[in-house]
């Protein structure tokens, strides 16, 4: 039985109780935990949390604004899973703990849903908004507009908060994907496989060039790549923040405009994106009609690297005689390794790129901090993570940092301004779109 959709029922009673009572609580997530080791409070661990909702399915707790907070301070980076002997779906549980948290309402005030209509009901319910948001800001980047405010020193005026918060905003690039991608792309040779191209939503704004980077990638492997100009939000935004119903709605609209029977894979570049795109059999396991659909979906959503280690690459030409190599490290998206299980295949792509050379970096799949909007909401645990990232990526001495994942892309280039480090901050897939154009 699945959570009902009905505001007045509550999520996690109404969750599959297998799935609740499945912790042993053993305890070997914690050590895997960010929040648990940043704390060492029992409340902040993956078992503690468990606990609180097993409470609430029980009937021995009623959700609380201590509950509520307790939900939102988790970063969902799903470590606990990769940790966990038992095979508990924490990233179940955490989806149903955050629409019991928004169901009581306990979270409420005036400002925070001014906020959540806003950008969950409103912004992301058609990305056509998003993208006019986007020429606006960057109209304002281009135009010199920012860099004159932020010369003048009057932000110093704003609070600190605001102050961060601009610090953080993230450059527009001057086209998005529908900009620069057709359609339809033809295969680079014969046709050996049909695919449809998901271009997202922070994705497209901030990294459209990564979409494009990704469809020559797809056209060079034999891929005949449809990548149709208005797309939906995937819904991870709202699945991971207690909006069970548009996450549900916005499941449907992708699939009714990729229909799974139609292509050998359907494409994501974004780990978190591609962790949530591949459980919409889970989100919609009541509806009759999409389900088969559904679980179709499922199977045919592969992130980049994982389609690309599937079907094989083509060997990208050599690198120039006497040309030095690139060092560059790698940062695990948490839902790419953790999520979807995917760690060899980036690391493969990367190695057979002429000219890169590798260094693992120390603690690779921990969390940069980034965690969908936790960086927004969450600063200071953020931050914190952020330095611990910044300061292995510099021990590395690479020059050059990758990861599958916009949010991650976002954080890392934070974490460079901060410390004033010069270091190109690259998705894997741009390194080989470049090595095949050379």
């Amino acid at each position: 039985m699945k959570a009902s959709t009905s505001t007045s029922t509550s999520f996690l009673k109404s969750l599959d109780y297998s799935v609740v009572q499945q912790c042993m609580h053993c305890g070997l997530c914690l050590p895997t935990c960010p929040t648990y080791d940043a704390t060492k409070l029992e409340r902040n661990s993956p078992r503690g949390r468990i606990a609180l909702m097993r409470a609430i399915a029980d009937d021995r707790l009623e959700p609380s604004k201590a509950f509520a907070e307790e939900m939102y301070f988790c970063l969902g980076c799903l470590a606990c899973m990769t940790a966990c002997p038992a095979g508990v779906n924490y990233a179940e549980l955490f989806e149903h703990a955050r629409a019991e948290a928004e169901r009581s309402g306990k979270l409420n005030s005036p400002k925070r849903t001014l906020i959540r209509a806003f950008t969950l009901r409103w912004l992301f319910d058609d990305l056509q908004r998003l993208k006019l948001l986007g020429m606006g800001m960057r109209l304002w980047q281009s135009t010199g507009l920012q860099a004159f405010v932020r010369n003048s020193g009057v932000l110093k005026l704003l609070p600190r908060r605001l102050q961060e918060l601009e610090a953080m905003t993230p450059v527009v690039e001057e086209a998005f994907s529908s900009d620069l991608i057709e359609p339809v792309t033809p295969p680079l040779g014969a046709r050996r496989y049909r695919v449809a191209m998901l271009t997202g939503c922070a994705q497209d704004l901030t990294f459209a060039s990564v979409n494009l980077d990704t469809v020559e990638v797809l056209s060079r492997n034999g891929c005949e790549v449809i990548t149709p100009a208005d797309q939906n939000c995937c819904g991870s935004l709202h699945a991971h923040n207690g909006e069970w119903n548009l996450a549900q709605v916005l499941a449907r609209r992708n699939i009714d405009q990729f229909p799974p029977g139609q292509f050998d894979a359907i494409i994501t570049n974004a780990g978190g994106c591609g962790s949530h795109l591949k459980h919409y059999s889970h989100l919609l396991a009541d509806d009759p009609v999409y389900l088969p659909l559904a679980q179709e979906w499922d199977r045919k959503v592969k992130d980049i690297h994982e389609w690309l280690g599937q079907i094989g690459i083509a060997t990208p030409p050599a690198a120039a005689p006497g040309t030095a190599p690139v060092s560059v490290t790698y940062h695990e998206s948490c839902h790419l390794c953790h999520g979807q299980k995917i760690t060899a295949q980036p690391r493969q792509m990367l190695k057979a790129i002429p000219g890169v050379q590798l260094t693992e970096l120390p603690e690779s799949n921990w969390c940069c901090g980034s965690a969908g909007i936790y960086n927004l909401t969450q600063p200071e645990m953020a931050n914190q993570l952020l330095d611990r990232k910044m300061n292995h990526v510099i021990s590395t001495k690479a020059t050059v940092v990758a990861t599958g994942n916009p949010g991650c892309l976002l954080q890392l280039v934070t974490g460079c301004k901060q410390r004033g480090v010069e270091l190109r901050v690259v998705h894997p897939i741009t390194l080989l779109a470049e090595a095949y154009r050379k």
